[in-house]
């Protein structure tokens, strides 16, 4: 497999070994808007030319705010073209973080591409250049459109050294302000070559790209492994055509977090109660064409790779999507270490772990049991904040990720809590609450949970509920609850039995700053709601509450 030193030297490989070969899908008003590597090409190019006119001195930082569409990937390589620095972030921030990430990194420039409320978020543009992509309906700035046009193509990109800056990554963050995460052109070069070594796939295979690409396993897994394989890639054009995008892309590899993987099974039980699916693929030959229907429904038929991570995926739901020939391979990686970390593979996946260490890293747990890293590609710190970067490495140079693992016998990690997430009850005792809350999680009527306890005798579970459960009696919710609370109970230490179960009113969501663009719960944020109405919760002589 060809190897490459950079991630334009890959672009540029394919662009002249493949030029007709399909590089984007991309849905648009209903229809569908095909590039070319060729034409990808161009427009990469032309911008680069019209970035470089703009007179920027070389490593200036420019920001990237969109969904994932053609044009998110295409803007990415044309500034890396131009020698500049990326920095995407979140389509779904708000003005007020917008503005910290784009005042912050210094940016002189945004490009702005596919978003759905901007508007609202438009105030949060500093006094910098704007590149509004009039493809998607923008129109603030210079339009992407009239640059392509007016500027020839770049033939020969800006020179770049492998330390440069690629990118600074502002991490989505379930506490304080995001912190600016600095990768090299190597550490994105060191990733792109090992995907090519640990995924076996085939020429210029297809991909699909959804979760949010300002985030590292996202742009890294799809967007630069695409590039790497002189692949295509697909996008949804919308929520309420992800299914039927998905399902015309048939990617080779796919990656979801544990919440997608819920609503997917809600889906298929919807349309196939449990009994009869269970009857149907335990009948010969029945069983199998079910299952390849179910996984060319789903747009899975081609996936040899299919991940979980960002979150843990309870152990029930990857044996429930085994049972229907769906085998989910949990990885675990962070912005920090560029993803570069632990992975389960085909024919080495172990249920419940996030696999073994890719051979090009070194792992080990502190004395408290938190996991470090240390690899090629680690971040070069975060951007203006020494004291934060100091405290994120040992004093041997391993990346302390903050999460608290364990290790078996045959080298698989377990993820066990956050270090930041554990509490002491007012009896003195400290709780991890992450494996309580995975446990809870196999409760249909559980969508959401954080448990919690600062304060009280005995810790509490905040829970949000499926929109498909809000047709439910609060009863019927509330017996469910109890009952997987009285199992759950047996298993855990004393200080550790949870007392009750509290039903949120309001949903967590990106939106309301309850959860990270990446679907992780804002624990700091919900407790900070929350905290003072523990106590009046935990003497209620109801198990299960409604708020």
């Amino acid at each position: 497999m060809q190897k490459f030193n950079s991630p334009i030297e890959a672009f540029l490989y394919w662009e002249t070994k493949t030029p007709d070969n399909t590089h984007f899908v991309q849905p648009i008003d209903g229809g569908t808007k095909t590039y070319t590597y060729r034409e990808s090409g161009n427009e990469i190019r032309r911008i680069a030319s019209a970035l470089k006119a703009l007179g920027y001195p070389p490593q200036s930082k420019i920001g990237l705010i969109s969904k994932n569409c053609a044009h998110w990937v295409m803007s990415d390589l044309a500034i890396l073209m131009a020698g500049y620095v990326s920095v995407p972030i979140y389509p779904t921030l708000g003005a007020d973080t917008i503005n910290h990430v784009l005042t912050h990194s210094e940016s002189v420039a945004v490009i702005l591409g596919k978003l759905d409320d901007y508007a609202s978020q438009k105030e949060g543009i500093p006094d910098i250049k704007k590149i509004g992509i009039g493809m998607y309906g923008m129109d603030d700035g210079e339009l992407w459109e009239d640059m392509v046009a007016a500027n020839e193509p770049l033939t020969v990109p800006e020179a770049t050294r492998p330390d440069d800056l690629i990118t600074i990554i502002y991490t989505s963050g379930t506490t304080g302000l995001p912190k600016g995460a600095m990768h090299t052109i190597s550490n994105f070069n060191t990733m792109g070559n090992i995907t090519l070594d640990q995924f076996d796939l085939p020429e210029s295979p297809s991909f699909f790209s959804y979760l949010p690409l300002s985030h590292i396993a996202e742009r890294i897994g799809i967007c630069i492994h695409s590039v790497y394989r002189g692949g295509s890639v697909g996008f949804p054009e919308s929520i309420d055509t992800f299914g039927a995008d998905l399902a015309n892309t048939q990617p080779h590899l796919f990656f979801a977090v544990p919440r997608i993987w819920s609503k997917f099974q809600e889906k298929i039980l919807e349309k196939m109660p449990q009994k009869k699916l269970d009857r149907l693929i335990g009948i010969p030959f029945i069983g199998g064409l079910i299952k390849k229907k179910l996984k060319k429904a789903l747009g899975l038929s081609r996936a040899k790779y299919i991940f979980s991570g960002a979150a843990p995926i309870a152990v029930s739901m990857m044996e429930w999507y085994e049972k229907i020939g769906i085998n989910i391979l949990q990885a675990y990686g962070m912005t920090e270490d560029c993803i570069n970390s632990h992975y389960n593979l085909p024919g080495q996946n172990k249920m419940g772990t996030v696999g073994k260490p890719l051979p090009s890293i070194q792992a080990k747990l502190s004395a408290e049991g938190e996991i470090c890293i240390k690899n090629e590609s680690l971040m070069t710190g975060y951007y203006k904040m020494p004291e934060q970067t100091a405290e994120t490495f040992d004093g041997e140079g391993y990346l302390r990720t903050g999460d608290i693992g364990e290790y078996d016998h045959d080298g698989y990690l377990t993820i066990t809590g956050r270090v930041k997430d554990q509490f002491k009850t007012d009896k003195g005792k400290y709780i991890s609450p992450a494996p309580i809350e995975l446990e809870l999680m196999k409760n249909p009527y559980i969508e959401q949970v954080a448990v919690v306890g600062t304060g009280i005798p005995q810790p509490i579970a905040l829970v949000v509920t499926p929109v498909e459960s809000k047709s439910k009696s609060n009863d019927e919710i509330a017996q469910s609850i109890e009952e997987t609370i009285a199992e759950i109970n047996p298993t855990l230490e004393k200080h550790e039995k949870l007392e009750k179960a509290v039903i949120m009113s309001e949903d967590w969501t990106v939106e309301n700053g309850l959860l990270t663009p990446t679907m992780k719960v804002k624990r700091n944020q919900v407790e900070k709601i929350h905290s003072g109405f523990y106590a009046d919760w935990f003497n209620h002589e109801e198990k299960v509450i409604f708020e």
